[in-house]
């Protein structure tokens, strides 16, 4: 039934990548000098966050073509996304993150590798080795003065070539970055933007005075000493422990099945979970927190590891929810984490549809009132989304759907860190053969040992639907 997870396939070791060539790419046309705001949401993702997109060799586009197009492609949307050339400061009188926009340029890495791209194996499967595909910082700048963005371009000896990007999560969420690339993927092949970026931040500043309506208990604050520099935080205590890793792939198939066992508990006669919404996401993500809120129970237990409190926290695109609605080409970070909060003991219980509704209901709290109450919440607090399990989802921001001119990725993902607290899903890769099939999803878990082995044993389990 389930398509068994994947042990790691043998992965190549060393991708034997030399740089050829790091430099600054200046915007191609003038951007005024002025401090740059950022929300409470762009200010505590000050973390990089790094993409590798792989693409097969392409007749007419060389690597070096290539190289040379998204270089010229970059000076350009620069002028259209004024920000991404400055650098993060504090504002010194009001100890709040900012950006100033100097102009100062974002980093390009030219590379090329000895391996072709089909001696790396499966692109699915995160590669440590993948590293060396990202320029993460130029050693040419001091550390307080690095580029927001980072593009490297590695050529591989089949033709075919890798874009790593790094940039400063401060400047875009997924829907956002992924707007980026197509508006680069048009410069590119000289066309006009797909998407005026709207840079305007303060769109979701907060309300003066602030006014936090609604209880957070999504969120951790912080006791920060004042004047002490919170601008980068702690959000991810990485904690040295042994984990495992394993993705877990979830086929069409496997989804329909949830899905109908979902929809049979929420629409049954006298059902009592009408407010459910069976879309993929939610059951995957329902059928996850229960897998990792029973994985971390005691064997023995004498209840107390069953009555304690699960939070599953996920993220939701608050655009179309405010009121009005953010612009479509808002460039900034617009995603709020909602929130769900059950025992494992009632984890256990459940049906899989009144999970599937409660991952429902912590979306639809996300309202005009509760998001503004959010973003309040961060005026007033240093702080940030704290649960059991955050269900990161790269599934269907499509960035394997980008038309660039010398066509789309063959795939694209994220360079993968292992935290025991976050599960990523990402999509499987499209091949021909499954046309219709392409819509799976690929579940990275990390784990301590004997934790994984439950999860492992769980997530079988309760797929085949065998509930207690």
């Amino acid at each position: 039934m389930a398509t068994a997870c994947q042990e790691p396939p043998p992965l190549i070791q060393d991708l034997k990548v030399t740089v050829h060539d790091t430099s600054l790419v200046f915007p191609s046309g003038h951007i005024p000098r002025e401090p740059f705001f950022l929300s409470n949401i762009d200010k505590v993702l000050n973390f990089d966050v790094q993409t590798i997109h792989f693409f097969p060799a392409h007749p007419e586009f060389h690597p070096d073509r290539v190289a040379e197009a998204l270089r010229a492609a970059l000076a350009k949307i620069l002028v259209h996304y004024e920000f991404l050339s400055g650098r993060l400061k504090l504002d010194a009188a009001t100890g709040r993150l900012e950006i100033d926009s100097n102009s100062e340029g974002v980093g390009f890495t030219v590379a090329s590798s000895e391996c072709c791209l089909d001696d790396i194996g499966d692109l699915v499967f995160p590669n440590p080795a993948f590293e060396r595909l990202v320029t993460k910082s130029l050693d040419s700048l001091p550390p307080d003065n690095q580029p927001l963005c980072i593009i490297q371009v590695t050529s591989f000896a089949c033709g075919g070539f890798a874009m790593g990007t790094s940039t400063n999560h401060a400047t875009f969420d997924g829907l956002s970055f992924k707007m980026f690339l197509q508006n680069l993927a048009a410069l590119a092949a000289d066309k006009p933007l797909v998407v005026d970026p709207c840079n305007d931040r303060r769109l979701l500043a907060a309300r003066s005075p602030p006014c936090v309506s609604f209880p957070h208990p999504e969120l951790l604050k912080l006791d920060v000493p004042k004047g002490q520099d919170s601008s980068r935080p702690i959000v991810f205590n990485d904690a040295s422990e042994d984990l495992d890793f394993k993705i877990f792939k979830l086929s069409p198939n496997d989804i329909a099945c949830l899905k109908e066992r979902a929809a049979k508990d929420a629409s049954g006669p006298g059902s009592s979970y009408p407010k459910a919404r069976v879309t993929s996401f939610n059951v995957v993500t329902a059928h996850i927190w229960r897998c990792k809120a029973l994985s971390s129970c005691a064997d023995i237990d004498d209840g107390s590891s069953k009555s304690r409190a699960s939070t599953l926290l996920y993220a939701v695109d608050i655009r179309p929810r405010l009121e009005p609605p953010l612009p479509r080409g808002y460039a900034g970070n617009a995603v709020l984490t909602a929130y769900a909060t059950a025992t494992p003991g009632e984890l256990e219980e459940w049906p899989l549809g009144r999970l599937v509704e409660m991952v429902t209901e912590g979306a639809g709290r996300m309202t005009d009132d509760y998001a503004r109450s959010a973003i309040d919440w961060g005026e007033v607090n240093v702080g940030f989304p704290h649960g059991e399990v955050l269900v990161s989802s790269w599934w269907r921001l499509g960035f394997a759907d980008v038309e660039y001119p010398w066509g789309r990725p063959r795939y694209s993902c994220p360079l993968v860190y292992h935290r025991k607290d976050i599960i990523l899903l990402f999509p499987d890769m499209i091949t021909a053969a499954s046309q219709n099939g392409g819509d799976g999803v690929s579940v990275l878990v990390a784990l301590p040992g004997p934790e994984m082995a439950k999860f492992q044993s769980l997530f079988h389990k309760l797929l085949a639907g065998d509930h207690h």
